[in-house]
């Protein structure tokens, strides 16, 4: 089981190290090491540390949805009939099927139980996610949709305290 490292023990060297990985996860060792101003080997030992202890989780790449003609992005909140583990479990399964939803939550303080972000080409793919899967998911029973007209903040860099 990987360990958890609260961030008090991250030094300013793997602070640094994961500012530049949110910045570009391409970043070759080499690079990295000299964007942090530590030679390769150690820059190479800590960002495996901060792989083994699940800090970095995955590197990846980040595509624009707009050049990859998927226009329409909704933000939903699902209402369930019951709040049974069992129920959730099946609702959970059955939105991690879906490749239009790139979040889901289980969420509290609002009248819904989840919040999704789903992407998708156009109004017509919408209708047939919304009508033809998502509210034929055994228990839901409720689905209000928002449509993002502008993205005010858009990052996936987290912090470094």
């Amino acid at each position: 089981m990987k360990s958890k490292a609260p961030t008090s023990e991250l030094d300013r060297y793997d602070r640094h190290i994961l500012e530049e990985l949110q910045r570009d996860g391409g970043l070759s060792n080499q690079r990295l090491a000299e964007r942090i101003a530590l030679s390769p080997s150690p820059c190479l030992r800590r960002v495996q540390a901060l792989e083994e202890a699940g800090i970095i989780r995955k590197r990846v790449a980040l595509l624009d949805p707009q050049r990859l003609g998927l226009a329409l992005m909704v933000l939903m909140h699902i209402s369930m009939d019951r709040h049974t583990p069992e129920r959730f479990e099946h609702f959970e399964a059955e939105i991690r099927r879906s490749p239009e939803v790139l979040e889901c939550y289980l969420i509290t303080g609002h009248d819904a139980d989840y919040q999704i972000k789903v992407v998708v080409r156009d109004m017509a793919h919408f209708q047939d996610f919304l009508l033809n899967r998502l509210t034929r998911i055994e228990g839901v029973t409720g689905v209000h949709s928002s449509f993002v007209l502008r993205r005010v903040v858009d990052t996936t860099e987290l912090p470094m305290y």
